[in-house]
């Protein structure tokens, strides 16, 4: 008996060793509902939830490489990922050629977050001069003249999550989240605690991108994905977490000299 056992799980390591392996990237400074992180490993969350869904659409064993968002772009340029997951063509410049994308798959809106009771100024520019709470290696642009010209100070946290509980805290009285962290940071806290959302600062429709290259399934990836998306399945994996696709905070985009009237 012993010895039929031994050589199951040797069949079974081979039989895993033996299939497709899709490595994605999963960036350190992300946050639930997006993902949660453990010894090194993500599980549970959004992106946790849509990657194994496409590796099990696909066949393919997922294999998850967590590490600081600055370096994901040096591990795609090194094909040391084969997947990436929530980005957008503005972030990212020409060398990711060798990767092709899938469609969009999740609409996300960077907010500018203050206190409970505060209320926005008509525009950006009125915003006196002060420390903003950001996410070390996000991009902000609606904010980029404030940052250059000394308006606005950048200061820096790990996680979305942190720069919250620094709001939260009075560390700062504005920080920039994006909504998804935000829902979720506000979901057990009572109404008159919650962090509010001033206004948008900008929208974006994230995909996926993957490596082309012969010994990636390109195709059949994108093809799953694209499937996903139509068939419902991005919509459940949100609701999951209580999380809309969609939530209307404010009636339109603010450039980077206009936030929308209260």
């Amino acid at each position: 008996m012993q010895r039929a056992l031994l050589i199951l799980m040797l069949w079974a390591g081979n039989a895993l060793a033996e299939q497709p392996v899709l490595r994605f990237s999963v960036a350190e400074s992300w946050s639930m509902p997006l993902i949660r992180i453990e010894q090194d490993q993500p599980v549970e969350g959004i992106l946790f939830d849509l990657m194994q869904t496409l590796a099990q659409e696909t066949g393919i064993r997922a294999e998850y490489h967590v590490m600081a968002r600055l370096r994901v772009q040096q591990a795609m340029d090194a094909g040391e990922v084969d997947v990436r997951c929530h980005v957008t063509p503005t972030w990212l410049d020409d060398r990711f050629d060798k990767f092709l994308w899938s469609v969009p798959l999740l609409h996300q809106r960077d907010l500018l977050v203050g206190s409970p009771g505060q209320y926005p100024p008509a525009r950006l520019e009125q915003l006196p001069a002060q420390a903003v709470g950001t996410v070390l290696g996000y991009h902000y642009p609606a904010l980029d003249t404030l940052f250059a010209d000394g308006r606005l100070r950048r200061e820096d946290s790990r996680n979305q999550v942190l720069a919250l509980q620094k709001l939260q805290a009075g560390r700062y009285r504005h920080a920039v989240s994006n909504e998804f962290s935000l829902l979720w940071f506000n979901r057990t806290l009572p109404p008159e605690q919650r962090l509010k959302a001033l206004a948008v600062l900008e929208e974006q429709d994230l995909s996926c991108i993957v490596r082309n290259d012969p010994a990636v399934p390109t195709q059949a990836v994108l093809s799953a994905l694209a499937h996903m998306k139509q068939s419902g399945q991005i919509e459940r994996i949100l609701q999951r977490y209580n999380t809309p696709s969609t939530q209307p905070v404010s009636s339109q985009t603010v450039t980077s000299s206009q936030i929308s009237d209260r």
